[in-house]
C-alpha cells in the first residue's frame, strides 16, 4: 500500500517525550540461506525482560510504517520486533512488483510459515524480551501472515490481525493455534468478502480457538495505514482494542 505522511501521522500519537528513551536497531538474521533484516525497538529506561511483539509488514515490505509501529509499541512498554518475510533489500515499490513478492508467500505456505518463525526466534532470542509473553501482529499482507503464524504451531500468546487476509489453504492447521487470537476489519473489505470471513469464523470454532472477531462499519481495506483509505477513528480504535487485548493476555 502507499505511504503517505507515514511518520508524521504516527508519531501524531505518541509525544516526542515517549520516544526519548526509545533505542532501535536493525538486526539481521538468516531463513533458508537468505539473509534478513529486522527492525527492533525498546525501551532503555525499563529494566529487566518483558513482553514481545513481532510485527509483520504489509505487501511492499518492511518499511517506515511497520519502524513507526515498532517504536509506538516500544513506548508502550514492549519489546518490538519488525520482522522482514522478503529478505534484506527487498523492498517492492510499486503494485505490481508489491503483489508479485507477496504471492511468492501467499502461494507457498510452508515457506511463509519458515520465515515468520525465523522472525519470531529472532525476536524471541533478544535480551530483554520474556520469551513466555509474545505476541505478533500484522497489516494485509501481514495481518494474513500473523494468522499463518499461529496455524504454523508457533508458541506465540497473542495475535492481531489488522485488515488481514484470513483465507488459508489449511483451515485443518487451526488445531496447532496455542493462543489467543484478535481480528480486526472492515465489514465490507472488498479484499474480504463475507463468505470469507465465515469460513474463518468456522475454522477458529471448529478448532476451538479462543478468538474475538471485530468488524468497523467500513468499505475500505487499510483503514490503518495513512493514504487514501485511512480512518482515524478505526485506526485509534483497533490500537486501543489491540492493548486491551494484550492486557488480558499478558496481565497489568
Amino acid at each position: 500500500m502507499q505511504r503517505i505522511a507515514v511518520a508524521a501521522s504516527l508519531l501524531a500519537i505518541f509525544s516526542a517525550s515517549a520516544l526519548a528513551e526509545i533505542k532501535t536497531s536493525f538486526v539481521e538474521y538468516q531463513e533458508g540461506g537468505v539473509t534478513l533484516q529486522g527492525f527492533l525497538a525498546y525501551d532503555d529506561a525499563k529494566v529487566g525482560s518483558r513482553p514481545a511483539v513481532m510485527i509483520v509488514h504489509d505487501w511492499d515490505g518492511l518499511g517506515t510504517y511497520e519502524q513507526d509501529r515498532a517504536k509506538q509499541l516500544a513506548a508502550e512498554g514492549y519489546v518490538a520486533f519488525a520482522a522482514d518475510i522478503y529478505g534484506k533489500g527487498v523492498r517492492p515499490n510499486n503494485p505490481q512488483d508489491n503483489a508479485k513478492e507477496a504471492t511468492k508467500y501467499r502461494s507457498d505456505i510452508p515457506l511463509f510459515r519458515r520465515r515468520l518463525n525465523a522472525g519470531f526466534d529472532a525476536m524471541v532470542k533478544q535480551a530483554n524480551v520474556n520469551p513466555a509473553k509474545t505476541a505478533a501482529i500484522g497489516y494485509c499482507f501481514g495481518g494474513g501472515g500473523v494468522l499463518e503464524l499461529a496455524r504454523s504451531g508457533a508458541n506465540v500468546q497473542a495475535v492481531v490481525s489488522f485488515h488481514g487476509g484470513l483465507g488459508t489453504a489449511t483451515p485443518q492447521d487451526a488445531k496447532n493455534i496455542r493462543g489467543k487470537v484478535l481480528v480486526i476489519g472492515a465489514a465490507q473489505d472488498p479484499a474480504v468478502p463475507r463468505e470469507v470471513n465465515t469460513a474463518f469464523l468456522n475454522e477458529m470454532q471448529g478448532a476451538k480457538v479462543d478468538y474475538q472477531f471485530v468488524l468497523y462499519n467500513l468499505n475500505v481495506h487499510a483503514f490503518t495505514v495513512p493514504g487514501g483509505q485511512y480512518d482515524a477513528t478505526a485506526d485509534r480504535r483497533s490500537f486501543a482494542q489491540m492493548k486491551t487485548f494484550f492486557g488480558e493476555v499478558f496481565g497489568s
